[in-house]
């Protein structure tokens, strides 16, 4: 219980459960701070990001990291909204080096400016291309099935 209060003053969050796993939800203003806690913490000790998504809900994007603890075998989500019109959230490559290619994925599909990344240079298109193609709202060329 001590641990949750420490981690609410840091960064205020919302705590919540999905299956097997917490779920906290930060701000992007915090988002630096608790990830830096979720790490260096020997409570918490998550030192290994298993992935990086962003999901949109047409209004706003969610950056969505999926930890895991080797010492202590636990996972954690942790998230953070961001606008659809201009979306940032800091780089966390400084924390987890595997972040790298998954901020440039989410910034190839969905538009997300990640602050503070080394090199935020295309990682699955080409250098100037229009839209980002993992958004609701990016128009799909026709589809016919043969």
């Amino acid at each position: 219980m001590k641990l949750l209060q420490e981690m609410e003053a840091l960064a205020p969050m919302a705590l919540s459960s999905a299956l097997d796993e917490v779920v906290a939800t930060t701000s992007a203003l915090r988002l630096m701070d608790m990830a830096l806690l979720l790490r260096d913490d020997p409570r918490l000790a998550f030192d290994y990001l298993r992935c990086l998504s962003v999901v949109d809900y047409d209004e706003s994007l969610q950056v969505v990291y999926h930890l895991w603890s080797l010492e202590h075998r636990h996972k954690l989500t942790l998230k953070v909204d961001a606008s659809a019109e201009d979306p940032r959230v800091p780089s966390l490559v400084s924390v987890w080096a595997g972040a790298d290619w998954f901020e440039r994925e989410g910034r190839d599909l969905y538009g997300v400016t990640f602050e503070g990344h080394p090199d935020l240079k295309p990682l699955l298109l080409w250098e100037g291309f229009e839209g980002f193609p993992g958004r609701r709202s990016f128009p799909l060329p026709e589809y016919k099935e043969y």
